[in-house]
Formats: C-alpha cells, sequence, structure tokens
C-alpha cells in the first residue's frame, strides 16, 4: 500500500536550543488509514504537525524530510506550501472557535477554502453547502450565513471539518480534534472524521491523549515521548502487548483500567527516554538473576 505521509529522520529546534522538540522521528502513514499519535503534552506531537504542514515559525531549525504524496514538504516557498495546504494535506486545530474567524459567516468560511484553490464563487458556495449537509449541518442554506458564535461547540467543529476536507486533501491531521468538547459530541465528531475517511479515503493522523480513543477508531499508533517516537505497532497489538516501558506506564496510568482507589503509576517529570529503558534493562537483568537463585 502507497504511502501518503513519510517522515524520514526529522529533527526539529527551536532558536539556538540544544533540546530537540521533534527529535529523529522516522513514520510512514498508509493509504486510508488512521493513525494515533499519544503522547503527554509537551513531547512534539503538535510540533510534528507543524512541520507536516510547513506551518512552523522562521525561528525553527528543521532537518530531516517530510513527504507528502511523494512531494518534499521541507523547503518549499510559502506560495508552493499554500498551493499543498487543502489540496494535499489539511489540518483540523484543537479549538475550532480559535480556528474560525468571529465576524465572518461559517459558510463563507468554507467557501474560501475552495476559492483560494480557485474555484468560482457561485461553484464555491454551492460545494459549501453539500460540504455542510456532508458533515450532518442541519438546514445548511440557513446556517450558511450564521457567525461561528451562534453554532454550538460540536457545530463548530463539523464546519471546521467541512473547510479541512473541502479539496479533498489524501492527508488530513486532525490536532485533538475533541478537545473542549463534551463526551456525546465528542464521539459524534471522531464518528463523523471515521465516516468521512471511509468515503474518501482519506488518511488520518490522528493527535490525541486519549488512549480510548485510540483503541477505538485508530488503525496503528504511535507513542511520543521527549521528542522521539518510542514505539509503533497495530493498536489492538499496542494495549495487549505494549513493549516500550514509557508505553505501558502510560497505559498503567489510566484511571479507567484501575481499581476504584488504588493510586495510579506516576511517571515523574524528571524522566528521560534513558532513564526509562536503562531502568528496564535493570528489571530484566534483576529477574533472570532471580531465576537463577
Amino acid at each position: 500500500m502507497s504511502a501518503v505521509l513519510s517522515i524520514a529522520d526529522l529533527v526539529v529546534r527551536f532558536g539556538g536550543g540544544a533540546a530537540a522538540a521533534v527529535d529523529g522521528v522516522s513514520l510512514e502513514l498508509r493509504r486510508g488509514e488512521i493513525f494515533g499519535l499519544v503522547g503527554e503534552s509537551g513531547c512534539g506531537k503538535s510540533t510534528l504537525a507543524n512541520a507536516i504542514m510547513g506551518l512552523l515559525p522562521p525561528f525553527a531549525n528543521v532537518s530531516g524530510g517530510v513527504r507528502v504524496n511523494g512531494r518534499e514538504v521541507v523547503g518549499l516557498s510559502d506560495a508552493e506550501l499554500r498551493s499543498m495546504r487543502g489540496v494535499e494535506a489539511a489540518m483540523i486545530f484543537q479549538d475550532a472557535s480559535a480556528s474560525l474567524d468571529p465576524t465572518w459567516s461559517v459558510g463563507d468560511q468554507i467557501a474560501e477554502a475552495l476559492r483560494a484553490h480557485r474555484l468560482g464563487a457561485r461553484a464555491a458556495k454551492a460545494r459549501a453547502l453539500a460540504l455542510m449537509t456532508e458533515v450532518g449541518i442541519a438546514d445548511p442554506a440557513r446556517r450558511y450565513h450564521d457567525p461561528p458564535h451562534r453554532l454550538s461547540g460540536g457545530m463548530r467543529q463539523r464546519i471546521v471539518i467541512a473547510a479541512a476536507l473541502a479539496n479533498n486533501p489524501t492527508l488530513l491531521i486532525a490536532d485533538e480534534p475533541t478537545t473542549a468538547l463534551d463526551v456525546t459530541i465528542q464521539a459524534q465528531v471522531l464518528q463523523l472524521i471515521d465516516k468521512l475517511r471511509r468515503e474518501h479515503g482519506t488518511t488520518v493522523l490522528l493527535i490525541t491523549h486519549d488512549l480510548g480513543v485510540v483503541s477505538q477508531v485508530c488503525d496503528r499508533v504511535g507513542v511520543m515521548y521527549g521528542g522521539r517516537l518510542l514505539e509503533l505497532a497495530a493498536a489492538v497489538d499496542l494495549f495487549a502487548h505494549p513493549v516500550h516501558p514509557y508505553t505501558r506506564a502510560l497505559i498503567a496510568a489510566n484511571p479507567a483500567a484501575a481499581p476504584r482507589g488504588a493510586r495510579l503509576p506516576v511517571i515523574p517529570a524528571e524522566w528521560s527516554v534513558e532513564s526509562l529503558e536503562a531502568a528496564e534493562r535493570l528489571s530484566d537483568a534483576s529477574a533472570r538473576e532471580a531465576a537463577r537463585l
């Protein structure tokens, strides 16, 4: 199966910082899959997504390669990046309210994503109305002219999804798309993303903290910590047989899996990948020694 996204030894540093926000990540996403990227806040998930989209600030230092449909993204000009965004790759950001212009109707904001790629105004409006219907907006002809504040949080997120999918991108990056939504709306948004993925053959990179979401909707999962991709596995295998000590610690820290009243395992902030792996080797060596006695 062909790779829609190929990342090779990607390193991102900001300014003159010695620590890398993304540290040697290599990854391939297959056509039509939902790939979950999990890890704690600050581990580099969103930085990786912004690197794919060419949205890093000018003071970011980037090395390695990012290819979308075989096209190298690192080093593209602003004009080349604009031509790529929306058509080859699109992104749903964490906060729909912050993603939408509060002074502009939601329908026109979808249509603008189409007009930016040279679709005429009348055709863009017709396509925007069709997209609003597709993502489950009732009475789209009336809602087309509403400003964002007149829509609920779930409806705003549906508008953002419609705008992201307007030009049928082959890669959709969803960065915490259910943040600040209640549980019922979260489930609806995730079902919508999965439905659109199946209907359009879109590859989805789903960035989330929610291990439950990953277990339900993702085909494969990558676990990040300290800017590094520590483990990569099929979702079923990752939860049944986690290999890396950090992955095991992350799953063990899930309150849903612990008995009521039990103290949850803690991942100390000062831990490094190296210390985790060293502790694992020491534990394995101690177990082997005990078995020999």
